[in-house]
Formats: structure tokens, sequence, C-alpha cells
């Protein structure tokens, strides 16, 4: 249970690492901006692969947790890092970008991406022995040789876990690069993240790596599909309480510490037409309850998140049995989420099945 309670709080860019700084909302993520321009090596061949580069023009310099990454070429040597995410590794793949990698540590086990698990488990990764926290250590690291490592939230660079720093990684001539909303430890978030966020990694990576007319178009069609949801439940007057759970996953002391509280759900819900059941019951991104605190809220739906989750629609009949007196259980109303319902390039799919849910009426 430790080990899967350290790979659920960084794919929802949390754990119990709680009181590490945070980036700002804005590029420059709230930090007195100390530049430090990389330009990286290219150790080994680039991988062949017949990505566009749309005509980019290098170098390119991206503001990246308050300071500044130059690029002189679109990378080859990538390394995508654990955290128990898939928003940096899918955003690659959705990109394109597959064969640009040379080690990948993301795996989620599932996907609301048709072929998106499959093309995650088919990456090479690096033949690496994983620490305790499922993650690439420090030596690994720069074994690797990479030239841009990606990590989902700014404790990925922390050298007292045994990671290689940013500057480690400067050292031998590759960026890094981290959700401008998470540059801080994990379970701390810049403000209220939404579907915008997973877009600004979609356009950051386009820039990176000259791929900018592709990123807008997943963008595009992202957008496209969120207004369609949206319009269809617009204008209705219920607004259903959502749930969304992490069927046995440990997140703090309490029998419920599994709830999503804040975090980029939100948006996902609200544009949905519903709202978030336990939205403002704490400050961090999950709620930490009591049995009775959550038998006395309204629960009208539920998301159950499926992360390495071999039976969830079994996890929610067993949340139904204990709390038969919710709306949610009384009409068996839940939606089966993953990689969709967090950061990354897949975010409409997670706002169309749940405004299905929620509202079967307007579909």
């Amino acid at each position: 249970m430790k080990l899967r309670t350290r790979l659920c709080a960084a794919v929802l860019v949390i754990s119990a690492l709680l009181g590490a700084a945070a980036c700002g909302d804005d590029d420059d993520a709230g930090s007195t901006s100390s530049s430090s321009a990389v330009s990286p090596g290219s150790p080994g061949s680039p991988a062949s692969g017949g990505v566009p580069n749309n005509g980019a023009a290098y170098p390119v310099t991206i503001e990246n947790c308050g300071k500044k990454y130059t690029f002189d070429k679109a990378p080859s040597r990538v390394v995508v890092m654990n955290g128990g995410s898939v928003a940096e590794v899918s955003a690659l793949v959705a990109l394109g970008l597959g064969d640009r990698i040379v080690a990948n540590a993301q795996s989620y086990g599932a996907s609301d991406e048709p072929g998106r698990a499959e093309a995650i488990a088919a990456l090479p990764t690096g033949g690496i022995k994983l620490n305790d926290a499922m993650d690439i250590p420090r030596e690994a690291m720069l074994g690797l040789r990479p030239d841009f490592v990606m990590s989902t939230y700014g404790g990925g660079f922390a050298a007292d876990s045994g990671f290689a720093t940013r500057e480690d990684l400067a050292g031998v001539g590759a960026n890094t690069y981290v959700p401008r909303a998470t540059c801080g430890g994990a379970g701390e978030v810049a403000g209220s993240q939404t579907i915008e966020d997973s877009y600004a990694v979609l356009r950051d990576l386009g820039r990176i790596f000259g791929v900018s007319d592709k990123a807008e178009s997943l963008i595009a069609t992202s957008q496209k599909q969120v207004a369609d949801a949206a319009g269809k439940v617009a204008g209705t007057t219920s607004k259903p309480k959502v749930m969304l759970i992490i069927p046995g996953m440990t997140m703090g002391a309490a029998e419920f510490s599994s709830i999503g509280a804040n975090g980029i759900w939100n948006d996902i819900i609200g544009k949905a037409g519903g709202v978030n059941a336990f939205e403002g019951s704490t400050k961090g991104m999950f709620a930490n309850l009591s049995k009775e605190q959550v038998a006395a809220a309204q629960v009208d739906a539920v998301i159950i998140v499926a992360f390495m989750n071999p039976d969830p629609a079994g996890d929610a009949a067993k949340l139904f049995a204990q709390f038969p007196q919710w709306e949610a259980a009384k009409s068996n109303r839940f939606v089966v989420l993953s990689d969709s319902v967090y950061l990354g390039p897949d975010n409409a799919t997670a706002v169309d099945k749940l405004a299905r849910v929620i509202h079967p009426d307007r579909f």
C-alpha cells in the first residue's frame, strides 16, 4: 500500500510532502527569475521519425518555473520521469514524439484514449532500476545522457529525494521541464488548475520540438469537444454534486483520504454541468475525511478513477453499499475515468463522458 500511495500521490501531482513552495500562476511561475539559459547537447544519434518542425526557427527559449531554458534544436534523447503520472508522456505521444523518448518511467495501466496505454507500454524504459518511489534515481538518470527531462512536479528534481537536480542535468547538457502549475513539491498546485494548464503543456512542447501546428490542432479539437459537451448541458437548472475518488488509495490518516477536493477535475466537472461535492473542504488537493463526513455529504454521481485497478465498477458497488442514502447509489450513477481526468491532452474526453452521465437527457 505504501508503494501505491507514492504512485498515486504523484499521479495527481500530489503526495504527503506538503508545505513545499509552489509556482505562481503565470509562466515565470512566481519565482524571481534567475535566468539559466541552457543549450542542450546531443549525445547519441537523433531519433529517426517524420515529425515535421513546422518551419520552427531555433533557438527557442521557454520559461519554466522561474528560469529560462534555450533549445538550439529539437530534443532527441528525452527522459520522462514517473511521478505516478502519464500527463507528460501522453502529451509527447499525442504530438507524435514517441520516437524521441529514450526512457519512459510513466505507466498508468489504462487510458481513456483508445490505443494510448498500448503506445505508452511500447516505449523504451532505458533498462533503469527504479528507486523506492518507483522513479529514476540520480546516477541512472545521468547515465541515460538525456538532452531533455520531464517531471510531473518540481520535487522530481529534488536532491534530497535522490533525484538529479535541474542543475545536475544542465551540467550534462539537458534541459528540464515541469508543468507550470506544479513547479513546487507534490501536493501543491498554483492557483486553480484548469484545462488551460493542459493546453499550456501542449503549447510548450510544440515550441520545444518544433511541432506547434500539431499542438494547436490538438488544442483546437479539444476545445471544440469541450464546447460541444458544455453547450449541451448549458442552462440546466440542476448542478449534480460529483465525488471523485481513487479507491484503495491512502493519502492521509483519515478513512477517506483519496477524495478529490481541488484540482483540474473541478474545471472538468464544472464544464460537464456539475460541481465537486467536496470542493472547498480543504486547501489541499485531496480531502482527508471520516466516514461520517462522507456519509453526510450530498453525492449525486461518482467518478471512479481507474489507476492500476482491475475492477473499478466493483469498487463503485462497494462504495454505494457503504452509502446507500446517496442519490448516486440509488441511481447507480458513476463513470470510470483514468488519465483524462488529470493534466494531459485528453480532458475533453472526461468532460464528455461525465456530462453524459450526470445529464443524460441532454444527449
